[in-house]
């Protein structure tokens, strides 16, 4: 898959780059990459294989929210790392990644798609049902299909319902925030996941017998709501790259040895592993949620705890 940064005004090195014959483009965000947003692009992957086409998918970095100052979470669904393999994994050829900036967030919807859209020779171009584009959003999905007339088709993607409700990056978010890792990953058509390299931590979970790999999760990834989780680790790099383990998470502060933190941690037990991992790269999917993290009034009430954790994480999921 190729990966092109695209700025505004477009590069001639990357109009030299264009196909010739043209291509077919899924624009988006697709922060997530759920299963709404695999609509959109499966239908410009599936028009690209009818016509003979290479597909693209134009995505933005950094998300418009940040440029725009919207006072809202930045923290994101899938970091852009993780998002570029998701385009791989459903068979787009080429990742335009757009560099938000306000010059490009001035541009009115008639001159995005004469100066960035009809340059990339765009055949077919794929949108969301509720897609907004050019300045303050004024471009909708029908106003697309209005200025590609002649020069491009456009398809325009329904809601994508799971048992009757909406799929949207939004549902997700609160999904995550309630802990409600299921949900999560039934809206996105997979595990929620975060990924992170090893990272020393205190050292205590291997004092009392439960040791614990403390992951530095990627910056910006969004964290879902304190407490314990059933997981499911899989080791990226190192000697044992490639394994996949069952294991038991935390996420939280931590509050039976810590008054306050100033970020919270994510810990990980491996069920059934003997090993180094620290400098490791780990991906970490959330499979199910046990309870909320709380403090326990002595060391011993915690690790009889921990215990009953891990029993029942191996319950859930027949580990």
């Amino acid at each position: 898959m190729n990966i092109v940064n695209l700025e505004y005004p477009l590069s001639q090195s990357v109009l030299d780059e264009v196909p010739k014959d043209g291509q077919t483009l899924a624009i988006g965000g697709f922060d997530g990459v759920h299963l709404g947003h695999r609509e959109v692009i499966g239908r410009a992957v599936s028009e690209g294989r009818s016509r003979g086409l290479r597909t693209s998918v134009m995505t933005f970095h950094p998300h418009p929210r940040e440029v725009l100052g919207a006072k809202t979470d930045s923290s994101a669904i899938t970091p852009l790392d993780r998002k570029l393999e998701l385009f791989r994994e459903v068979g787009v050829d080429t990742v335009y990644v757009v560099s938000f900036t306000p010059a490009l967030a001035a541009l009115t919807p008639e001159k995005f798609v004469n100066e960035v859209l009809a340059p990339l020779r765009i055949r077919v171009v794929s949108v969301g049902f509720n897609f907004t584009f050019g300045h303050r959003g004024l471009g909708t999905s029908p106003m697309l299909k209005q200025l590609g007339e002649g020069r491009f088709d456009v398809e325009i993607a329904l809601p994508f319902r799971v048992g009757g409700e909406r799929v949207s990056s939004t549902l997700i978010r609160e999904a995550l925030a309630q802990g409600d890792v299921e949900r999560a990953a039934t809206l996105l058509g997979r595990p929620y996941n975060v990924s992170g390299a090893v990272v020393a931590g205190e050292g205590r979970g291997r004092t009392i017998g439960v040791p614990t790999a403390n992951i530095a999760v990627e910056a910006g990834s969004l964290k879902p709501a304190n407490g314990v989780y059933a997981v499911s680790a899989k080791i990226e790099t190192g000697p044992y790259a490639g394994r996949t383990l069952s294991g038991v998470m935390n996420v939280g502060f931590k509050p039976t040895f810590h008054s306050a933190l100033p970020v919270p941690t994510w810990e990980v037990h491996l069920f059934e592993f003997e090993g180094v991992l620290y400098g490791e790269r780990l991906a970490v999917s959330f499979l199910s949620r046990i309870r909320d993290e709380r403090k326990f009034d002595s060391v011993a009430a915690l690790i009889e705890q921990i215990g009953l954790d891990i029993q029942e994480a191996k319950r859930r999921i027949g580990a």
